[in-house]
């Protein structure tokens, strides 16, 4: 049994869906208050649902029993409910995840992080970097992500495609290597029971490293039409990282200014490897604008 915790998220969703099409048998952790058509979809895919929550111990307990891996993808950045934070969800409730996966047994802890810049410091990252160091003795992967373009390269960011006006992070001229988080959830699935991936952290991004003015141009091209820039400089990235006081606030602000920083990741050797084909940026575009043309 593989338990999923972040099971109605994103990424996690996906992982729930790919396991279960390899006829896996997946838990997943849903909450009380969990959307019914989230729910309704994990159960159509064949996924057991657990009714628990990152803040409570005694359900994660009960969620891990008779489970041979965990898959954690769980955070309380894209989507939160009352009493959700950085530090209830993404550090002790991870931490709390963790105790019960080692007091229940589990034989490998799948997690979801991001790589960590140099000199720039924010409670998410914190956040991560202390659940990575309390896995550490046990069989791990940490699948350290790149920018997730379904969420950076979107309208929510500020990448407004279909009014052909983008956001732009710092200059724009530093490369990331832009990841689909379809390809994060194969990634997730890929490691499980691979020795290849056991007691490992991966880093793992997109096929092509294209800095943010790089990947408007591609819009541009595939759109046919010219995009509105706008640029927030790191110097207001900075002030914004400093000044706030809420957690979540300063974590989008580091990451803001991580992305400003660049985030290049030679993929060549992880997908030889792991034999993993990865989404690329125009792969992306075109299927965001034939959408809004098809609406």
């Amino acid at each position: 049994m593989i338990l999923v915790v972040g099971a109605t998220g994103i990424v996690g969703s996906e992982i729930c869906r790919r396991l279960a099409g390899r006829s896996e048998k997946v838990r997943g952790l849903i909450r009380a208050t969990s959307s019914a058509e989230k729910v309704e979809f994990l159960r159509s895919c064949g996924v057991e649902g657990v009714v628990g929550d990152l803040k409570n111990p005694d359900s994660l307990a009960v969620a891990c029993r008779d489970v041979d891996a965990v898959i954690s993808t769980a955070s309380a950045t894209m989507s939160r409910q009352p009493g959700d934070s950085i530090d209830s969800v993404d550090e002790l409730g991870q931490l709390q995840l963790v105790n019960a996966a080692k007091a229940a047994g589990v034989r490998q802890f799948i997690f979801t992080s991001f790589r960590r810049p140099a000199g720039i410091s924010f409670p998410l990252a914190d956040a991560k970097a202390h659940v990575e160091n309390a896995i550490a003795t046990m069989n791990f992967t940490v699948v350290q992500a790149s920018f997730f373009m379904e969420v950076w390269l979107s309208p929510a960011l500020g990448f407004d495609y279909a009014n052909a006006a983008a956001r732009i992070y710092g200059p724009g001229t530093r490369p990331v290597s832009w990841v689909s988080f379809s390809d994060v959830a194969e990634r997730c699935v890929l490691a499980l029971r691979n020795p290849a991936a056991e007691r490992r952290i991966i880093e793992f991004g997109g096929p092509e490293m294209l800095s943010p003015n790089e990947v408007v141009a591609r819009f541009e091209g595939i759109a046919g039409r010219q995009f509105k820039r706008e640029h927030i400089a790191d110097e207001a990235l900075h002030a914004q990282l400093e000044g706030a006081t809420d957690p979540l606030q300063k974590s989008f602000a580091g990451l803001m200014l991580s992305y400003s920083s660049g985030d290049a990741i030679n993929m060549t050797s992880i997908q030889k490897e792991f034999g993993i084909v990865l989404t690329n940026i125009d792969q992306y575009a075109r299927g965001v604008l034939g959408h809004i043309a098809a609406a």
